[in-house]
């Protein structure tokens, strides 16, 4: 063979090999499914029958061989199935992951149970200061509606009496501030025992799981 005939061949070859490689590589290969019908029985095909669309299928290689999966397709209770579970399970990890973080918070702030005992106690302490207060301005407050009350007892419509005057516009609006101020402060008296107790209960919670925690 001629060395000009040697090379011809060669680039003809080289040219083909682009080709070659396309038609092994570059087309789209179809797929063969393995799946169960009704009866139980395996099929190979290379398509689904619109009954059994719901159906999970793997899908294999022209060898037979499993190379990858499809989930078949599914009704909408058993997608709204699905979402519940997959809800539920964040929430329990969620949960989880707090459980975690509080455990990480008691063990890195605490080194021992008298000193979640000493906060407690200050905190708690703190609280009932404030109890106090408020109930001695309240028991104020209180004794100020009777006086103001006994003093509009002699105006009209507080009295039955004919020839009463009627009441003082500054003495009733005296009266109406007075009222609303207890209501408000019977309702910040009534938060803070709430907080008390709430904080109370909290930090029994928090000694009980560092008990748990370091075993004892």
């Amino acid at each position: 063979m001629s060395t000009r005939h040697y090379l011809a061949l060669l680039a003809l070859a080289w040219l083909a090999l682009p080709s070659l490689t396309a038609a092994q590589h570059g087309g789209t290969e179809a797929k063969l499914y393995r799946w169960v019908d009704d009866k139980g029985e395996v099929h190979y095909t290379d398509r689904i029958p619109a009954e059994y669309a719901n159906r999970d299928r793997n899908v294999l290689n022209k060898e037979g061989v499993r190379v990858g999966f499809e989930e078949g397709e599914i009704t909408p209770e058993e997608r709204a199935e699905a979402e519940r579970k997959a809800a539920e399970a964040a929430t329990v990890a969620a949960r989880k992951a707090e459980v975690a973080r509080r455990d990480r918070m008691l063990l890195e702030t605490y080194g021992s149970v008298s000193d979640i005992e000493d906060l407690r106690d200050r905190r708690l302490e703190l609280l009932e200061s404030q109890i106090k207060v408020t109930e001695l301005y309240l028991a104020n407050l209180r004794k100020r509606l009777v006086s103001l009350q006994d003093e509009a007892g002699n105006y009209k419509p507080y009295t039955a009496r004919e020839n009463a005057p009627q009441i003082p516009e500054n003495l009733q609006l005296d009266i109406t501030r007075t009222a609303a101020s207890i209501n408000v402060y019977e309702q910040t008296l009534a938060r803070t025992r709430s907080d008390q107790q709430t904080l109370r209960a909290t930090f029994d919670n928090d000694v009980r799981r560092f008990k748990e925690l370091k075993g004892g």
